[in-house]
């Protein structure tokens, strides 16, 4: 009996930590000729996205993401982005997890422990955003977030990546992230990659936000210099 309780323990201990992925995780790899490639993978309630790139030079390499979810250990996804291969997109791929303590996770059979970064605090824009307006010649316009071309802004409670992609024809068309604050309505990224211009690494960039009507109102200036307003729409 007291075999059966220990056992019943361990189970429910692993269940219960097995559902607390939301945040951010990182982890080191070694690639060719010893280069240290650093990961980062971003969970919300239902969305995820891994990035990989150059530790040292900030060097991007490859970005992959879509829907998530976990049962016990068992994690399902399904692509809606993919860097490197497009016929993952559509497609659910399973695997298992497994944990070392709360803040320590891999899939089975990597040598890599991932180590916890945030569980959603303390930025207040953790979740999985879609535009869906921009200002232009004065006038708001509204971009619909039902259609195939998405640009969506992924942030745990420190970290943020952005990706621009198109779920019909496949296309992944650009991503940057790095770290973020949220200070006295000020939103600060600090760019650690940037697929479009390897240059802006290391630039941190300031914006003005509100949290209103639902969205998520962003202005100031873009990593060219030019004056911008977005809206952006929290995903279901």
């Amino acid at each position: 009996m007291k075999y059966l309780v220990i056992t019943l323990l361990s189970v429910m201990t692993n269940v219960s930590i097995g559902q607390d992925l939301i945040g951010a995780w990182e982890w080191t790899e070694t690639g060719e000729e010893g280069r240290k490639i650093k990961a980062v993978v971003t969970f919300t309630k239902s969305y995820q996205a891994a990035a990989w790139y150059d530790a040292e030079t900030g060097a991007f390499i490859k970005t992959n993401g879509g829907t998530w979810n976990l049962v016990d250990n068992t994690m399902t996804e399904v692509a809606e982005f993919n860097s490197e291969d497009q016929d993952k997109i559509g497609r659910e791929s399973t695997f298992d997890i497994e944990w070392n303590g709360p803040d320590k996770m891999r899939i089975v059979g990597m040598d890599t422990w991932a180590t916890r970064v945030d569980d959603g605090d303390p930025g207040k824009l953790a979740g999985a955003w879609l535009i869906s307006g921009r200002m232009r010649n004065g006038n708001l316009q509204s971009i619909n977030t039902l259609r195939s071309r998405k640009t969506m802004k992924i942030l745990s409670g420190k970290r943020f990546q952005w990706i621009a992609y198109d779920t019909e024809t496949k296309e992944f068309k650009g991503t940057g992230g790095g770290t973020y604050t949220t200070v006295d309505g000020k939103y600060t990224e600090n760019i650690e990659f940037f697929s479009r211009d390897n240059n802006r690494v290391g630039a941190s960039l300031a914006f003005n936000y509100e949290l209103k009507d639902g969205g998520w109102n962003h202005s100031g200036n873009n990593s060219r210099g030019e004056p911008m307003f977005e809206v952006w729409t929290l995903r279901e």
